[in-house]
């Protein structure tokens, strides 16, 4: 076994508490079996085509030749850059297996302008780009994919030597994919696509970039035979309870790297996480941190502290322990199929239904109806500094400065809630927004989530709108100093991230979550911003 699981306090009596009926009632070889009835009645009919994650592994084997063969055939070719054109499930992965294995891939999962440009702009001539998405119809990566045909047409490159699709079997995208005479990698479609990291999604970009995908999948075979079993040390049990068995719950779950080799595990968890419990009123928020983020430091009673460690260095960690943290270390391969038992494990736990997303999709019709419509945008309540201030009805009282309509924001949060910043912005271009995480849990006292807009929409966007209704929502937007077209549609990148980002607003707005959106106009507005909130 390669995941090694150490707890105390409250996760730790859970543990003691919860694993033995968990080994009673063999969930884990339930799992395993793919037996659909595990999470109540009302999930069969979703389950029931959802649980071939478990044997990913072996169906995933012959695609670890079929991409060496083409990464080959492509160095042969000079073309040594490879893009990733995807969302959620089909990026996060690919994402953290690269960067863990420390091989460059530019991910691509945005639709602000600025980034799309950066990426085209980069080396197209070396660039094969990997378009995927398991529906196929994906606005984000559809627009990804026109943009980039149109410039390799323009640079006398065909297409065909230059765009790989991943899709499920049947979809839209196989389809035009095929007759377009694009290469084409189809994943198991009883696969979701939180869960399909070791499918095709997570390894053929992981794979053309240079990754050793062979070693992952053999990583990941090595925990199976332990997550098959129904024993009190089964990692998937043992992290599941843990996690949602708790008593009264924490159900706020930090997650921090602490000298651990996997590099941007947390925010693939995320996803993983927030997406498959956040329904139903109910659900755990993943919250990532640093080490020294004040959520790690502050003994919030709803938090559980997640620690994210190396082999060499797990067991220094009394310390952490006696502090009721849980403290996990392994190889990369063994983790991405440890944490999706245990989030299957803790789906039952709290009731839900870990395979269905039901809340997703409202974000996506509220955009496209504002894409149709194009109304005008709606005045500001404010503008200070060239950033425009605007609140859900009743917000703001009275409130005309940046920090004291923030400071109206956090006020809504009661003691079991939670702060959201969502920026709509090129992450690329402006990662010191990340700062305002930190500062803003400081000040606020309470869980911060920080998300890159639009991405977030295919991960945490289900909890924020599914899960329990203690949210406040932080949502900052920017003007694009520069706009691309996107071929064939009737809207740019621009106005697609702002229709995003309006359009989930409006359905927070419905579901009765307070959101303060600070549109910035330029770079003082920016440098502004950061100022008076990061300071």
């Amino acid at each position: 076994m390669s995941i090694r699981i150490e707890a105390g306090g409250d996760a730790q009596a859970a543990i003691e508490r919860v694993v033995p009926q968990l080994v009673a009632d063999k969930i884990a070889s339930g799992i395993t079996a793919q037996v659909p009835d595990l999470w109540g009645p009302a999930a069969v009919e979703e389950s029931a085509k959802r649980l071939g994650w478990t044997e990913a592994v072996s169906i995933s084997r012959p695609l670890v030749d079929q991409i060496a063969e083409l990464r080959e055939s492509l160095l042969a070719k000079g073309v040594d850059h490879v893009v990733l054109g995807g969302m959620g499930g089909s990026s996060l992965a690919p994402e953290v297996i690269t960067r863990t294995a420390n091989v460059p891939l530019t991910v691509l999962d945005s639709t602000d302008p600025g980034q799309v440009l950066d990426a085209l702009r980069d080396r197209l001539e070396q660039t094969v780009i990997v378009i995927s998405s398991k529906s196929g119809g994906t606005v984000e990566t559809d627009s990804q994919r026109r943009v980039f045909e149109r410039a390799f047409r323009d640079a006398g490159i065909d297409p065909v030597e230059r765009i790989v699709v991943v899709t499920d079997p049947g979809s839209p995208l196989e389809a035009s994919a095929t007759e377009a005479g694009y290469r084409v990698f189809t994943a198991d479609p009883n696969v979701g696509g939180r869960f399909s990291a070791l499918t095709a999604f997570g390894l053929v970009p992981s794979g053309l970039a240079g990754a050793d995908i062979g070693e992952l999948l053999d990583e990941a075979e090595a925990e199976s035979v332990y997550l098959a079993v129904d024993n009190d040390d089964n990692p998937g049990l043992v992290l599941g309870a843990a996690l949602a068995g708790t008593q009264p719950l924490r159900d706020k779950i930090g997650i921090v790297a602490d000298g651990t080799h996997i590099v941007g595990f947390a925010d693939w968890a995320e996803q993983l996480i927030a997406e498959s419990t956040g329904k139903d009123g109910k659900g755990l928020l993943p919250v990532v941190l640093d080490k020294n983020s004040p959520e790690v430091h502050e003994g919030l009673a709803d938090v559980q502290i997640v620690r994210l460690v190396s082999e060499a260095t797990r067991l220094r960690h009394e310390r952490e322990l006696h502090a009721g943290e849980v403290v996990i270390s392994g190889s990369l391969g063994g983790a991405l199929l440890v944490w999706e038992y245990a989030i299957a494990v803790a789906g039952r736990l709290l009731g839900i239904n870990p395979f269905d997303q039901p809340d997703v999709e409202s974000a996506k019709v509220a955009a496209r109806g504002l894409l149709d419509s194009r109304p005008e945008p709606t005045s500001p309540d404010f503008t200070v500094d060239g950033v425009e201030v605007r609140a859900t009805d009743g917000l703001l009282a009275g409130a005309d400065t940046l920090e004291g309509a923030v400071d109206a924001l956090l006020a809504q949060i009661g003691p079991d809630g939670y702060l959201s910043i969502q920026a709509y912005v090129d992450r690329l271009a402006m990662p010191q927004l990340s700062d305002l995480r930190d500062a803003l849990a400081a000040k606020s006292k309470r869980p911060v989530t920080f998300g890159w807009g639009p991405r977030f929409l295919h991960s945490t966007g289900q909890y924020h709108k599914g899960g329990p209704a203690v949210g406040v929502f932080l949502q900052i937007t920017a003007d694009a100093p520069e706009d691309l077209e996107i071929p064939e549609r009737p809207f740019t990148f621009g106005q697609l991230i702002q229709a995003q980002a309006t359009g989930d607003a409006t359905v927070l707005a419905d579901h009765g979550r307070p959101v303060l959106r600070l549109n910035l106009t330029s770079a003082a507005a920016t440098a502004a911003l950061l100022t008076t909130l990061a300071s």
